[in-house]
């Protein structure tokens, strides 16, 4: 299995199959983004969503949870006028893309980079920009280590690159400092928070998530997280038809696959012990929002602002916090992080 996800690291291929029939939001009409189904070598079949003129610069988008290529929806007709080529595929386990089935064990870091680079061959492109969210930062951060020839730049939001612990897998360390409530230490047992989830409903949980606001840890209650009825007003940067965009691909996929990245975590630090320590060596920006729960673990405020972040990615150029501002931060300040990314990327044009 590892050698197999190795080699898809390193030489993939896909050929195009018919147009993706799905149905999308109305609106999409008006930002010109285009659709279509890939067959991966690594036997996914994914779906990726593109705006932008062919033959300009690539600028590969990576979602996070519980999210999928409709997170970029404001970025990429804003990186299209700027003549690029954004390219948003829903990641393995997500919307329109294949859930593998074998569990936690094929969402590891090695599969999900595997995926990326043969999407990267199918375009064509040796070397590609990354702006990635979420869990989508954290696979970017590996792509970077494991092929760090096919990114030119990253811009990455609200997970910082966080080394190697050779003394302690994540989630053993997550479960040290929060206590088993913590969300990512609760889903970590299959099927007690899909349990959960059904329960509350797809709407009522996409709701939760995206309405936190807080600076400080998640926690899913054991006695249950609140009510099926119970009022969760959407913040005002999402819209009754995003939460049900989301709602109906979720509900087609379920949440086992995207689940499974969390649970794949400590399998991911098994299989990377050759880059314990090992250095970020591509030009990277970082935004994050002054209240995301990212930017309140312990220690990582001193981490990024204090030497330790520059360390471990010596090619850092710039980090910016903005106020006021959670977790879902390219969603909630859409123009001001399409601009960042743009003037950043330009740079290496």
């Amino acid at each position: 299995m590892v050698i197999d996800c190795l080699r898809d690291l390193c030489s993939c291929c896909l050929a195009p199959s018919s147009p993706d029939s799905s149905s999308k939001p109305d609106h999409e009409t008006t930002m010109a983004i285009t659709h279509r189904t890939v067959e991966l070598s690594t036997g996914v079949r994914m779906h990726v969503a593109e705006a932008g003129p062919a033959g300009a610069p690539v600028v590969l988008l990576l979602h996070g949870f519980p999210e999928t290529w409709y997170t970029w929806r404001h970025q990429m007709p804003a990186l299209a006028a700027a003549g690029y080529r954004a390219v948003a595929p829903d990641m393995r386990g997500y919307g329109d893309t294949d859930v593998p089935e074998g569990g936690p064990e094929q969402y590891t870091a090695l599969h999900v980079v595997g995926d990326l680079v043969a999407l990267l061959d199918s375009l064509g492109e040796k070397q590609v920009f990354v702006a990635a969210h979420d869990w989508g930062a954290v696979t970017a951060w590996s792509l970077c280590q494991f092929r760090p020839d096919r990114v030119r730049a990253l811009v990455a939001l609200s997970v910082a690159y966080s080394p190697r612990s050779a003394a302690r897998k994540p989630v053993d360390g997550l479960r040290a400092l929060f206590g088993d409530e913590y969300y990512i230490c609760r889903i970590q047992e299959p099927g007690a928070i899909e349990a959960e989830f059904a329960r509350l409903g797809t709407e009522q949980v996409l709701r939760k998530f995206f309405s936190y606001h807080t600076p400080g840890p998640l926690f899913i209650p054991k006695s249950g997280w609140g009510s099926p009825d119970d009022e969760v007003p959407l913040p005002s940067w999402v819209t009754e038809e995003d939460i049900k965009y989301y709602a109906g691909q979720f509900d087609k996929t379920g949440f086992t696959g995207a689940l499974n990245y969390y649970r794949a975590l400590n399998k991911t630090w098994e299989l990377t012990s050759p880059w314990t320590a090992a250095e970020i060596k591509v030009p990277v920006k970082f935004i994050v929002g002054d209240l995301d729960l990212t930017y309140h673990s312990p220690g990582i405020q001193d981490f990024i602002h204090k030497g330790g972040f520059k360390k471990f990615v010596p090619l850092l150029d710039d980090v910016v916090v903005m106020k006021d501002v959670g977790h879902f931060i390219n969603e909630e300040k859409p123009d001001d992080v399409s601009d960042h990314i743009v003037s950043f990327i330009k740079k290496f044009n």
